[in-house]
């Protein structure tokens, strides 16, 4: 709980925090998703930016322009021409004086920098204190001088732009423009559930976002936006506890597998975030499915989609569109779990990230048709995001490594890797003990079919069962399955000693185990494949020396532990029915059934199966299946006849 509870505060603290009010999920043309939207308070309609821009160019129109008389623009413009004319003797001066003399009578306007057209708005000329209203057209303006020389090299505006006025009767304009259109009133009804979103409707809810988020800002605390996105992620995390703790306790047991979970789950939120931070479109490009095909190598399906679902929902409530994030990322995790149900090969990513794709794309495609009703409003650039999400949740073979690694976790991947009669310890065994080698492949065999029928791990038994006695590997030739002569070396060694050497299979076992790096599930059925048990054969032979039973009984006794898995416990008892089946000289099926019976009673009543969850009708189907299987095994075959040859055959 406590890993829980720091989790689902680095989490939070990962993500940027909005300081805006409630927004909703809505487009222009597309269908209204949500309820009934109700005005929750009363708030002004903003107009658009373009009505706005329409409207303060109207008053930018209308507003004044203010002049005023520069009674020395013409002397200034005369000595220009002066100038110009001892310049260039041959320039027509007089005349171009006379052009000169009849623009500064009528008046030279001054245009205005802003680029306003001075035809459409009234003029106001001030002379002295006392101003008098004209029209553009009363006067020449520099656009109307024909002359590139006059115009560019002579001329001064004798009508100067009072910029001063002007500003301020534009700003005065400008600053009586109203941005709202109307007041909607509270409990006004805004749009209905599937109602086209209209773009007077959109103005409307884009008003009504922008009053949340200023109401919301006159009482925002970061402080408490944080506990409250903790305590909503804390939520989630304990509904998951609850699960775990209901159905696979044995992970909530192990905090190797409780870090491996919150640490994946946190990685993930870290790249969620990045994401948010960088562009919130691209929150779809991070791999989450990568969640759910962890947890389903390492752990099960109900697992994998319990966490994956706990993981959704805390993002969810972080990244924008929550609603969609939530549909995709569900969706598309669930079929990751699908596909990923039976992983035994490499290849098979290769299908899972097609399979991811195709399921981003399918909701998409799906998601544009249900609100645009048609394709065109499709964006490719989503199928490329979509496209490298399923490139990147193929890090997740690699991922499977590491974890397994860091948190001692053993996969499916590893077992198959292991139940090859290659590596380095079965061939070994092979090479040293023949005998116990071919026991062990019949036993796994076995064990599999077995435990495949009892629901169990089917795959973890088989090579639990593969490896179970490689300790036989130290010194093989004491064991009879492996004794190619009639020569017993126990014929020269106490009871005592002998049995030592027996039990010490179990210990020599686990340092082979540690030697070629076995997962400890694994190890696990070295442990348990005795039990407690007696050497049988042995500690009967010292009975018989010491009736009263004077002597260290711990000696003939396995160390343990007695097997705690219904497949730890299917191995130990198919080990010793295969073995004692081997041994029989008359394999009748009464001879048979009657072994096996008193073999299984006689682990129950030496409570060598207390500790596993296996239930009388399982024991029951145990017994008949391994009636069943060791008869097809070892059944009478048919006596075929001799077939002398006379030396005399019948010449044609």
């Amino acid at each position: 709980m406590l890993l829980m509870l720091v989790t689902a505060a680095l989490i939070v603290v990962l993500f940027p925090h909005t300081h805006h009010g409630e927004h909703y999920d809505y487009k222009v043309g597309a269908v209204w998703r949500g309820q009934d939207l109700v005005a929750p308070f009363d708030f002004d309609v903003k107009k658009s930016s373009d009505e706005v821009k329409m409207e303060q160019e109207v008053e930018r129109q209308k507003a004044i322009l203010y002049y005023h008389v520069d009674s020395t623009a013409r002397n200034v413009a005369i000595g220009r021409l002066h100038e110009l004319s001892r310049r260039h003797p041959e320039m027509a001066s007089q005349a171009m004086r006379r052009t000169v003399d009849s623009i500064y009578r009528i008046g030279l306007l001054e245009t205005p920098d802003d680029g306003r057209d001075v035809s459409m708005s009234p003029i106001v000329l001030i002379d002295g204190n006392v101003g008098s209203e004209h029209r553009a057209k009363e006067y020449i303006t520099m656009a109307e001088i024909a002359s590139p020389l006059l115009r560019d090299s002579v001329l001064v505006a004798n009508l100067a732009l009072d910029r001063n006025r002007t500003a301020l009767e534009l700003d005065s304009r400008l600053s009586q423009i109203s941005i709202s259109s109307r007041l909607v009133m509270a409990g006004d009804h805004i749009i209905s559930k599937g109602e086209e979103v209209s773009e007077e409707k959109a103005q409307i809810i884009a008003s009504l976002e922008e009053e949340n988020d200023r109401r919301f800002s006159d009482h925002y605390s970061l402080w408490g936006q944080m506990l409250g996105q903790w305590l909503l992620a804390l939520i989630a995390f304990v509904a998951l506890y609850v699960f775990l703790k209901n159905t696979r306790h044995s992970i909530l047991n192990d905090n190797r597998k409780v870090l491996f979970v919150l640490i994946l789950i946190v990685l993930m939120s870290a790249l969620e975030a990045l994401m948010v931070r960088v562009n919130a479109d691209w929150v779809l490009l991070v791999p989450l499915c990568i969640i759910p095909i962890l947890m389903r190598v390492f752990f099960d399906m109900r697992v994998a989609l319990y966490i994956h679902l706990t993981a959704v929902i805390i993002l969810a409530n972080l990244v924008p569109n929550s609603f969609e994030f939530i549909f995709y990322q569900l969706v598309t995790g669930m079929m990751s779990i699908i596909a990923v149900r039976n992983l035994e090969r490499r290849s098979q990513f290769f299908v899972l990230s097609g399979v991811i794709f195709l399921s981003y794309s399918f909701i998409y495609t799906a998601g544009v048709l249900s609100q645009d009703t048609n394709l065109l409003a499709i964006d490719a650039d989503k199928y490329l995001i979509f496209f490298l999400n399923a490139i990147l949740t193929l890090l997740a073979y690699p991922l499977i490594y590491l974890f397994e690694k860091l948190f001692g976790i053993t996969t499916n991947l590893t077992l198959l890797e292991l139940s090859s009669t290659n590596t380095p310890a079965l061939r070994e065994l092979s090479r040293r003990a023949p005998g116990t080698f071919q026991h062990s492949m019949q036993v796994a065999n076995i064990v599999e079919d077995l435990v495949s029928e009892l629901g169990g791990d089917a795959l973890l038994a088989r090579v639990g069962a593969l490896y179970h006695d490689i300790g036989k590997t130290t010194n093989p030739i004491y064991f009879t399955e492996n004794q190619t002569s009639d020569f017993n070396p126990h014929n020269e060694l106490d009871y005592t000693e002998s049995a030592r050497i027996i039990t010490s299979h179990v210990t020599d076992g686990l340092e082979l185990a540690r030697k070629y790096h076995l997962p400890s599930e694994v190890q696990d059925f070295i442990r348990t494949h005795h039990g407690t048990t007696y050497t049988g054969y042995f500690y009967a032979k010292e009975l018989e020396r010491h009736p009263d039973g004077g002597f260290d009984m711990t000696v003939f006794r396995y160390p343990g532990p007695r097997p705690y898995s219904r497949e730890t416990a299917v191995v130990m008892i198919v080990d010793s029915v295969e073995a004692a089946c081997r041994s029989l000289k008359q394999h009748t099926k009464e001879n048979t059934d009657a072994l096996i019976d008193r073999l299984i009673d006689g682990k129950i009543n030496e409570h060598q199966l207390d500790n596993c969850p296996l239930s009388y009708g399982e024991l029951a189907k145990i017994r008949q299946f391994l009636k069943n299987k060791m008869m097809s095994i070892y059944h009478v075959r048919v006596e075929y006849p001799t077939v002398q040859k006379n030396q005399e055959t019948k010449k044609q």
